[in-house]
Formats: C-alpha cells, sequence, structure tokens
C-alpha cells in the first residue's frame, strides 16, 4: 500500500503530462489542417442536390420542408441558392448567398410579398426558415474569419478551437476533423460566458471525389431550447453545368 500512495501522485503528474501534450497551441498549424478541410470542399466546381429539413421542436413535433440547391466554387469564391418546393406556404422561397472576394451577401425572397429581402450584418444570427440555422451558419465557413488559438490531435480526429470576432452570436467555436479524410464530423457553439450553446454533427459520408467525402445528413442541436433541425441530401449531382442566372435575383424569383 505504501508503495501505490507513492506511486499515485506520479501517475496524476504523468496523466497531466500526457494530456497536455495532447493539445497544442500552434495557430499555424491549427490554421494549416482547417485550410486543407477547406480546399478539399472547394475541389468540386458544382454540385446540385435535393434537400429535405425536418425541425423537431421541444415537445417533439416536426415540421418538414423540401428544397432544391445549387452551389458553384469558383476558386475561393462560391455562390449557393436553395429553393423551397414543399410545403404549399414556403414554395418558390429562395434563399441565394454569394461569397465574392472575402465579402458575402445574403438575400432572401419572399413571394408571399413578392420581394427579395437582403439579409444585414444584424440579421445573421436570426433562424433561417424557423429552423436551428441561423443565416450565418448557411455562410462561407472562411479560415480567414477565424483566430485559431489550438488544436488537439487524438486518434482519429483534429479538435480545433478558433474565434470569430466578426460574429454577435458565437464567441468561439471548436471544430472536430476526421484526421483521414479531412472531413468536417462536429462544431461546437459557444457564447461568451463559455456556454456551448449549439452543436452540428454531420454524418452518412459519401465519397464525392478522391479527395472529398462529404456528409448527407447534418443536424443542428439548439441545446439552450433543446430542440434541432435535420437536413439530409439526396440526388446529388457534381460538376455539372450550372447557368449563371441562378444566382442573381431572376434566379431567386424564378425558383425550380
Amino acid at each position: 500500500m505504501k508503495f501505490l500512495y507513492l506511486l499515485f501522485p506520479f501517475l496524476i503528474i504523468f496523466s497531466v503530462s500526457v494530456l497536455a501534450q495532447e493539445r497544442i497551441t500552434d495557430e499555424k498549424q491549427a490554421r494549416a489542417i482547417f485550410e486543407e478541410v477547406d480546399d478539399r470542399r472547394n475541389s468540386i466546381e458544382s454540385e446540385t442536390a435535393r434537400m429535405e429539413m425536418v425541425i423537431t421542436d421541444p415537445r417533439g413535433r416536426t415540421r418538414s420542408r423540401t428544397m432544391q440547391s445549387w452551389n458553384v466554387v469558383d476558386g475561393e469564391n462560391n455562390k449557393s441558392l436553395i429553393v423551397f418546393s414543399d410545403p404549399g406556404n414556403v414554395r418558390g422561397t429562395g434563399f441565394l448567398s454569394v461569397n465574392e472576394n472575402g465579402s458575402t451577401i445574403q438575400r432572401l425572397y419572399l413571394p408571399s410579398v413578392g420581394r427579395i429581402q437582403t439579409i444585414s450584418s444584424s440579421e445573421r444570427g436570426d433562424r433561417f426558415m424557423g429552423s436551428d440555422f441561423t443565416y450565418e451558419d448557411l455562410g462561407d465557413q472562411d479560415p480567414d474569419d477565424y483566430e485559431f488559438e489550438w488544436l488537439e490531435e487524438h486518434e482519429d480526429h483534429y479538435r480545433i478551437r478558433a474565434s470569430k470576432p466578426d460574429s454577435d452570436q458565437y464567441s468561439y467555436v471548436e471544430f472536430e476533423i476526421v484526421k483521414e479524410t479531412y472531413a468536417l464530423q462536429k462544431i461546437h457553439y459557444f457564447n461568451n460566458s463559455g456556454e456551448q450553446i449549439k452543436r452540428l454533427e454531420a454524418e452518412k459520408f459519401e465519397q464525392i471525389t478522391d479527395r472529398l467525402w462529404s456528409p448527407s445528413k447534418m443536424t443542428m442541436y439548439d441545446l439552450r431550447e433543446d430542440r434541432k433541425t435535420e437536413i439530409t441530401w439526396s440526388n446529388r449531382e457534381i460538376n455539372t453545368s450550372i447557368e449563371d442566372w441562378r444566382f442573381t435575383e431572376r434566379g431567386l424569383r424564378r425558383g425550380i
């Protein structure tokens, strides 16, 4: 027993040392890993898909939406359009997000009022169509938008913390990235008090190209309100031609 008492403090010191070695406060290394994630996501030229959204409230009640999406990538610039097809009360609603030269412009078309609304910076934290995704969440995850703090290297994934100075809703986020494929499998969102307020989980990964693995299902959990939104992708087509007009106000109004 005396030997165990002598050994116990050493075990504590050794365990703390091992844990400390797992966390690497190297901003450049953390950024390099996330840039690889971004580079692989931008390795395709275009994608079209059918999307299903299911919103579950705290009482377990669900609402479903069906959408069609178009996305094009041109280097560090990208454009995406989502148009709702069902149910009838949201049919024709369109959301356009254009990221060019480091600047993002988002527009929402509401056929019920017949006008296009530009999403202001103060509205980026609003819920998108009543879901648990905000307009900010739907924007491009550009490495230049983050200040990387540290990374942890686990057996099968990296965990990276990054602050987001321009965000009004998140103080910092933590990304979990699969080592083998550099696929983003989880995002943890924290407020200014260090409280985790949301969590995004990606699953059912599909190999899109030799470099890119992409999820066919994502779930955003609102941890404060005990609700969630699931989005699933189907009928995906990669690197097909998409007309430029899709990503204009004409495309927003025209719909599917």
